[in-house]
């Protein structure tokens, strides 16, 4: 548990780093049309000063985008700037805004590539700052308490909205325009924001981390459906596709009418991660009839437990970014 009251004179100050990367956090709603836009300047800028007594805010205002137009290139410019700060001791905690549709990728990414123990902090809005019930303010605090907490250290990348603390590795938005968007399936918050304290109750298993200096792999995703047949498999079996990530049904199940397609990619040594489209649960390879897991693992499929496709699609990415694997493919998952 910590506390954070406003600071006295003397007392020196932990230093955050804010990396401001657009999204709707730093837009403005249009009050005649209704329109919400990027502005010209971030405004959580211009409201800074509300934290001087908690800590020295270095604030940088590094992208400008809205989360849509973030790629695995974007994320590790974060990356990179992040890495930086670290050598260079330049902050205690890291604050990142973002835009929410693509947040919980740029966060995994993060989680997945930086080797720190300080607090690194992602956050954003689901509306813009000057919309009535405007969230992206008091997530920004949140985000500085979590931050200035010791007990956030050595906890990965974590994920703070509406006074709830997640990890990047399993948080996921879940509604269009909820506040409460962000949640952990299955699993749950690790840790609560109540007024100015920071409660954490649960710890997450390390992961490994991965060093890359590119993400230059191609790697897809597809969603499958009743019915799918081989077409969208036979249109990546191509010498660029590095990778597929698979969306499949249930526990992990596919079609039949999709199998041969799919052998003809492992046949070419293209990478197959099988994660459920369920929002619930894990896939299994527990199914023994054609399409069924089981088979499908005896095929030479990996299956990601607990992870969803586009945070499989991340880490598959990340994995063949890596100069030399040190271990089958199937043991990073």
């Amino acid at each position: 548990m910590s506390y954070f009251t406003p600071i006295i004179g003397g007392i020196i100050l932990k230093t955050i780093l804010v990396l401001h990367t657009g999204g709707t956090i730093s837009m403005s709603e249009d009050q005649t049309t209704g329109k919400v836009s990027p502005s010209s300047e971030n405004p959580l800028k211009k409201r800074s000063h509300l934290f001087d007594k908690l800590a020295n805010m270095i604030v940088e205002d590094f992208l400008h985008l809205p989360s849509p137009h973030i790629t695995p290139k974007e994320m590790l410019l974060i990356k990179n700037r992040i890495e930086k700060a670290i050598a260079n001791h330049e902050a205690d905690a890291v604050v990142i805004t973002h835009g929410t549709d693509t947040l919980e990728e740029t966060a995994y990414f993060l989680d997945l590539t930086l080797k720190t123990s300080i607090p690194i902090v992602v956050t954003g809005a689901m509306r813009s700052i000057n919309e009535i019930g405007s969230d992206g303010l008091y997530n920004f605090q949140s985000a500085i308490w979590v931050a200035l907490s010791d007990e956030a250290k050595e906890k990965g990348v974590l994920v703070v909205m509406n006074d709830e603390i997640h990890t990047a590795r399993y948080v996921t938005k879940t509604h269009t325009s909820n506040v409460a968007t962000f949640r952990t399936p299955t699993f749950g918050p690790i840790g609560l924001i109540s007024k100015n304290e920071v409660l954490f109750f649960q710890k997450l298993i390390e992961e490994d981390i991965y060093s890359i200096n590119n993400v230059a792999k191609n790697v897809y995703l597809l969603k499958v459906y009743a019915g799918m047949d081989g077409t969208l498999f036979d249109a990546l079996n191509q010498p660029t596709t590095d990778g597929l990530v698979i969306e499949a049904l249930g526990a992990g199940n596919l079609p039949p009418t999709a199998l041969p397609a799919l052998k003809r990619l492992l046949a070419n040594h293209i990478p197959v991660v099988l994660v459920s489209r369920s929002f619930n649960g894990i896939a299994q390879d527990v199914y023994d009839y054609v399409g069924g897991g089981k088979r499908l693992k005896e095929d030479g499929v990996i299956f990601a437990n607990g992870l969803s496709g586009p945070k499989a699609r991340i880490k598959l990415q990340v994995v063949l970014s890596q100069d030399t694997l040190t271990r089958s493919l199937e043991d990073y998952f």
